[in-house]
C-alpha cells in the first residue's frame, strides 16, 4: 500500500470537550497537494465515506495506536469537515496533549484511491476514493485545509495522563478557553497531513497462504490485511497493472549430446582437402598346407581403397543490434548454445544415415524379447566373422526400442531387464532414468535422433567400433556485422567425414520380420 502524504490543517484548542474538529481534505479547489508521488488534487465530491462511526483516529497512520473515532463529517464546497471523539486511553490523552502543545499538529486522511487521472500540468487528479481512517500527523500537506478546533475537558482524570504532562494541560485550559472560537484560528497554524492510498499488487499465493493471511488480519495484523485486501482484487481488468514477473530461465525443447558418436572410433580430420582415401584389402595372400619339394600356396595379394568425403555442417542467425545492446546479456550465451546443439543433432543424423545406408541388414526377428536376443546373438557373430574379429559390442537404440527393452518381462512377468537385487534374470539392466545400459553384453547407447517410430527396420544398430570411423574438425564461429542493414550474422560450422569400413558388415541393421 502506498502512502501519500499530503499537505493539510492547522489546530486550534478549546478546553471544554475531548474532540477535535476541522477541515481534514479539500475537495473541488483545485489546490495540489505536493506528496512522495507528486502533485495531487481532489476533485469535489470523490472522497466517500460509508460510514462516519467506523471512521478512526489513528496516531502516525499506526493501525496498532488509535486515540479516537469520528463522530460526525460534512462535505462542503471546499473540502471535508468532520469531528472526532478522543478516547479516554492513554493514547487519547497523549494525542490531547501533544496536540494542545503543537507537538502533533497535524490531520491526515488515508483513502483508497478507487479512480483517477493525471492532468495537464502533471499532478494526478483523484475522482474517486474510500475514506478508511484519519491520523494525527506532523507533517502538513494542503495548506487551506484547517482545524477549527481541539477541545478538552476542564477536568482530565489524573490517573490516565502522564504525571508531567498535568500543568499542561491546566494551564492550557486557563489561558486558551476563552480563545475558543476566534483567537486561536489565527495564533495557532500547525499542519494537518493527508493520506490516501492505492490497491498494492502481490505475487500469487497459494489458498493455504491466504488463509494464514486471513487469520493473522482477523488478530489486527495489518500486512496481513494488505495482503488479503490486494489478493481479493480482480486482475482481469487491470492487466496493465498485473504484468507477468519474466525470468531469465530459458525452456528449451532441443536436446544436447551425440549418442551415436560414442559406438564408433574418433579421430582427428586432416589439415587439407574435402576428401580422402582409406586403401583397403582386395585380396590376401594365401597359405597352404606344402609337401615336401612342392610348390607354395601363391595367391597375391591387392588392395584398392575407399574414399571418405569431408562434408561441412553449418549454421547461421542474423540478428539486429538493437536485439545485442537492448536484450538480456544471456541472448547471446543462448543463442550459441543452441546453435551447438542444433549442430550436434545434425551431425549424429549423419552418422545414423551412414548405419543404415552402408549397414548390413540383420537377420528378420519380431518385435519381441525373443527377436532382440536373437538379433544380438545372431548379428554379433556374424559381425565378428565378417570383420575379422571386430566386437559388435555397442547397441545403439530408438527410444522406442529403450521403452521396448524397459517393458520386456519373462513368463512370469517378471523384468528381464530392470530387476533388483538377486533375480533369475541377468539378461542385462537397463532403467528408464538412463540412456546407457547393459542388454545381453552389448554396451546400451539410446539415441533421440533415431527418427523411425516403434519397433520396425533401423530401430537399432548393432556395431563394432573399430568398423567405423569418423573424422571432425573443431567447431569454428563467426560473428560478422552487416552495414547495410545493421544486423549481425552469427555462424557455428565444422567438417565432418564419415567412413563405415568393411562393406558396412561391422554395422549390423535391426530387421523387422
Amino acid at each position: 500500500m502506498e502512502t501519500l502524504i499530503i499537505e493539510a490543517s492547522s489546530i486550534e484548542c478549546n478546553e471544554e470537550r475531548r474532540e477535535i474538529s476541522g477541515k481534514i481534505v479539500p475537495m473541488g479547489t483545485g489546490e495540489i497537494g505536493n506528496t512522495n508521488m507528486g502533485g495531487v488534487v481532489f476533485e469535489a465530491g470523490s472522497i466517500d465515506i460509508a460510514d462516519v462511526s467506523k471512521i478512526k483516529l489513528l496516531s502516525q497512520h499506526d493501525i496498532k495506536k488509535p486515540v479516537g473515532r469520528m463522530i460526525a463529517a460534512e462535505t462542503r464546497e471546499d473540502g471535508i469537515y468532520a469531528t472526532f471523539k478522543l478516547s479516554r486511553s492513554t493514547g487519547g490523552n497523549d494525542a490531547l496533549i501533544q496536540a494542545q502543545e503543537g507537538l502533533v499538529s497535524g490531520l491526515s486522511v488515508g483513502a483508497e484511491v478507487i479512480a483517477s487521472k493525471p492532468s495537464r500540468d502533471g499532478h494526478i487528479v483523484v475522482t474517486a476514493a474510500k475514506l478508511k481512517e484519519v491520523s494525527l500527523v506532523t507533517e502538513p500537506a494542503f495548506k487551506s485545509a484547517q482545524v477549527l478546533e481541539i477541545a478538552a475537558e476542564e477536568n482530565l482524570p489524573a490517573e490516565e495522563i502522564q504525571p508531567e504532562s498535568e500543568p499542561i494541560v491546566e494551564d492550557t485550559t486557563q489561558a486558551e478557553a476563552p480563545a475558543v472560537e476566534a483567537a486561536a484560528v489565527e495564533a495557532a497554524r500547525p499542519t494537518v497531513a493527508a493520506a490516501f492510498t492505492v490497491k498494492e499488487r502481490v505475487a500469487p499465493i497459494t489458498s493455504a497462504q491466504y488463509l494464514e493471511a486471513n487469520i493473522k488480519a482477523a488478530m489486527g495484523d495489518d500486512e496481513a490485511r494488505r495482503t488479503v485486501r490486494a489478493a481479493d482484487d480482480s486482475t482481469s481488468t487491470n492487466t496493465g497493472l498485473t504484468l507477468p514477473q519474466h525470468l531469465n530461465q530459458f525452456t528449451t525443447t532441443t536436446f544436447t549430446g551425440r549418442p551415436a558418436f560414442e559406438a564408433v572410433t574418433r579421430q582427428a580430420l586432416p589439415a587439407e582437402g574435402m576428401s580422402f582415401t582409406i586403401p583397403k584389402l582386395g585380396t590376401a595372400p594365401t597359405v597352404a598346407d606344402t609337401d615336401e619339394g612342392a610348390a607354395p600356396s601363391e595367391t597375391g595379394m591387392t588392395s584398392t581403397y575407399d574414399t571418405v568425403t569431408v562434408n561441412k555442417f553449418a549454421g547461421l542467425n542474423r540478428i539486429s543490434w538493437e536485439l545485442i545492446d537492448r536484450s538480456s546479456p544471456a541472448f547471446m550465451d543462448l543463442l550459441m548454445t543452441e546453435l551447438r546443439k542444433s549442430y550436434e543433432k545434425a551431425t549424429d543424423a549423419a552418422l545414423i544415415a551412414a548405419f543404415t545406408a552402408s549397414g548390413t541388414a540383420a537377420t528378420g526377428v519380431a518385435a519381441t524379447a525373443a527377436g532382440l536376443q536373437s538379433f544380438i546373438s545372431v548379428e554379433s557373430a556374424a559381425a565378428y566373422k565378417a570383420t575379422g574379429g571386430n566386437f559388435a559390442n555397442k547397441l545403439v537404440a530408438s527410444t522406442d526400442q529403450w521403452a521396448a527393452i524397459n517393458g520386456y518381462v519373462d513368463g512370469s512377468s517378471r523384468p528381464l531387464y530392470s530387476a533388483q537385487g538377486q533375480t533369475q534374470n541377468a539378461s542385462g539392466a537397463t532403467v528408464p532414468t538412463s540412456v546407457v545400459g547393459n542388454v545381453l553384453g552389448t554396451s546400451l547407447i539410446v539415441d533421440h535422433n533415431i527418427s523411425v517410430s516403434g519397433i520396425v527396420d533401423e530401430s537399432a544398430f548393432l556395431v563394432a567400433p573399430e568398423s567405423v570411423y569418423v573424422w571432425e574438425s573443431p567447431t569454428t564461429q563467426l560473428r560478422l556485422n552487416v552495414l547495410t542493414s545493421g544486423e549481425l550474422e552469427v555462424a557455428l560450422y565444422g567438417y565432418l567425414a564419415i567412413g563405415v569400413l568393411k562393406g558396412g558388415v561391422g554395422v549390423r541393421r535391426f530387421n523387422l520380420a
